[in-house]
């Protein structure tokens, strides 16, 4: 039996070197065993990626069998509320968000991939309307809310999505782009509970928002100002 002589390790007869440290092994009294197979494997080998496409029949079929099976214990538990409507509609919603994107990632479908997002949202939100007897707030304030949020996103993939912008400029383009979401919010609220627009917190965010998109903007423009920035914050 041999040890490294640098390290200390137990080694084996086939070893012509240490695993540990890559000592070279000198043992006049036990040659190296050249016959005999290797303890460990001598060629670095990867792992294949697992096929998308049996990725995507993977999660298909456990959220099929969970939105299958909830579904059907709720018509044998025959109870009133039909709370399986809100797993059904949770696993179609994961399926869009996940298995397509899966199978076609292609920048081409940017715009299509968000379009059924958008609508995997607004049909789990239907579904809970259904459950609540709620159609009223869902067409007047979640409906108006989610397509909000969809132009939301399909601005920030157009914006930032095609070129790539600055760190400053992404910023800026966040900033003010929530700041107008959240004014958008507050008026679908008061127009559904209040009947008419009356602008109050939105307005305290949307000024937050300009206050800090004014610096950015100034620093964007001054070049010494840009320099110093991405200096420092490693931008």
């Amino acid at each position: 039996m041999s040890y490294c002589v640098n390290c200390g390790v137990e080694l084996d007869d086939t070893a012509a070197f240490c695993p540990l440290c890559h000592t070279p092994v000198h043992n006049p009294n036990q040659p190296v065993n050249q016959t005999a197979p290797k303890p460990f494997p001598t060629e670095r080998k990867e792992v294949p990626p697992a096929s998308k496409l049996q990725v995507a029949i993977l999660l298909s079929t456990i959220l099929a069998s969970v939105a299958v099976c909830c579904g059907v214990l709720n018509v044998f538990l025959r109870t009133q509320r039909t709370w399986s409507l809100y797993v059904i509609g949770a696993a179609l919603m994961i399926w869009i968000w996940t298995v397509p994107p899966l199978l076609h990632h292609r920048k081409d479908t940017f715009r299509l991939q968000l379009l059924a997002d958008v609508l995997a949202i607004a049909v789990y939100v239907s579904l809970i309307a259904v459950d609540l007897d709620g159609w009223d707030w869902y067409w007047h304030l979640a409906l108006p809310i989610i397509l909000l949020l969809g132009a939301l996103f399909l601005f920030w993939g157009l914006t930032m999505g095609r070129r790539k912008r600055s760190t400053l400029t992404s910023m800026t383009l966040v900033i003010g782009s929530i700041g107008v979401f959240i004014l958008g919010v507050e008026r679908f609220v008061d127009l559904f509970f209040l009947g008419h627009w009356s602008p109050g917190w939105s307005l305290i965010v949307l000024a937050v928002c300009v206050i800090l998109i004014i610096p950015l903007i100034v620093v964007r423009r001054v070049p010494s100002l840009r320099e110093e920035v991405r200096r420092r914050f490693h931008l």
